[in-house]
């Protein structure tokens, strides 16, 4: 017999974009429904058009939970398949004040949404988020866990490498006050990436704050393949010069750091080809930091995967500048002349 819902406790919508997760998605909604949270709450499935089992599952797991009031599992379909207006839909879909955002490659730490409610009620914050936590299945996958939870990898940004609580700029995913997204009306449906980011910015220009704590940990899946990863790191890069044009005033010096290093490693490379070897310098220098920079980022790792995060660096560094330097002004103007997603109205 299902235990009832505390009725003291906030309920929760948790809200999932999923397109081909057959790998990962009932394990990460296992991990929701086996949350140490007394409250309600219910799972809301935006399905894109996946091409293996993922509505499958789905299914399976809206049939397996659909006696229990306290947790069940919905579905919406999201037919773009584009992630921020699956988490629209899924918003509008859901009716709860607390709203988390998980991935279907995404396992939430099992107090998550109970330290999620009580950092909310603590802070007064409008979104909370924590660390992503990459962790990998092979040794491929070790190795890009390795490059993004290291600084040499991504820098000084807290929620891949950790860091004391406080105020942020962006958080992994987030949980979100329902009034927050209803105000920002939702997430820009014109932007494919970067669409977390430019959210938090407007909460934050609205006078809202968002707030990081290790306390709250994701684990996360990385890309299987170097391609994979190559396009994962040029569409971020790509994204985020988007909304720098977007909101001015949004960029800060980490994030010109990849397309800088790009730029560098095209001169030193035509140079030492055309004019001078010393021109090298700079491209060998590169490689020399990122060799140096995975020993300790490996640490513990077996060496078939410690030998791939200089790969991994790499690709993350190289295709992120790409991205961002190969931007096409035209996004942004897309997204300037598109219409901001309606208010996003609770069941």
């Amino acid at each position: 017999m299902n235990a009832k819902p505390d009725v003291r406790l906030p309920a929760v919508s948790v809200i999932m974009p999923v397109l081909n997760e057959e790998r990962h998605l009932r394990g990460a909604v296992q991990a929701i429904l086996a949350q140490e949270y007394a409250g309600e709450l219910e799972v809301v499935i935006a399905l894109g058009p996946s091409t293996d089992r993922t509505d499958e599952i789905a299914a399976e797991l809206v049939h397996e939970t659909a006696s229990d009031k306290s947790k069940r599992v919905h579905t919406v379909p999201n037919p773009s398949g584009r992630t921020p207006a699956a988490l629209n839909a899924a918003i509008k879909a859901s009716r709860h004040p607390i709203v988390v955002r998980v991935d279907g490659h995404g396992m939430l730490s099992p107090n998550y949404i109970a330290t999620a409610v009580r950092l909310l009620t603590e802070t007064g914050a409008q979104n909370v988020g924590g660390i992503m936590h990459a962790e990998g299945e092979n040794d491929w996958e070790h190795a890009v866990a390795a490059a993004m939870t290291s600084k040499i990898g991504v820098g000084n940004a807290a929620f891949h490498t950790g860091g004391e609580a406080g105020p942020a700029e962006t958080v992994y995913l987030g949980v979100f006050r329902r009034e927050a997204l209803e105000q920002q009306g939702g997430y820009n449906e014109e932007f494919i990436r970067a669409q977390d980011w430019e959210l938090n910015f407007r909460i934050r220009e609205a006078g809202g704050l968002v707030w990081f704590s290790p306390e709250l940990r994701v684990s996360y899946r990385p890309r299987p393949s170097v391609r994979a990863l190559a396009k994962q790191y040029k569409d971020y890069g790509r994204w985020r010069h988007v909304v720098a044009r977007y909101h001015s005033g949004s960029i800060n010096l980490r994030y010109l750091a990849p397309p800088t290093a790009v730029c560098a490693m095209a001169a030193g490379i035509v140079a030492g080809a055309a004019l001078t070897p010393w021109g090298l310098v700079v491209p060998a220098g590169y490689l020399a930091a990122i060799a140096a920079g995975s020993v300790p980022a490996g640490k513990g790792l077996p060496l078939k995967a410690r030998l791939q995060i200089p790969v991994a660096l790499a690709t993350m560094h190289m295709c992120w500048g790409w991205g961002f330097l190969t931007s096409p002004k035209s996004l942004a103007k897309r997204v300037i002349a598109a219409r901001r997603p309606a208010v996003l109205s609770s069941h």
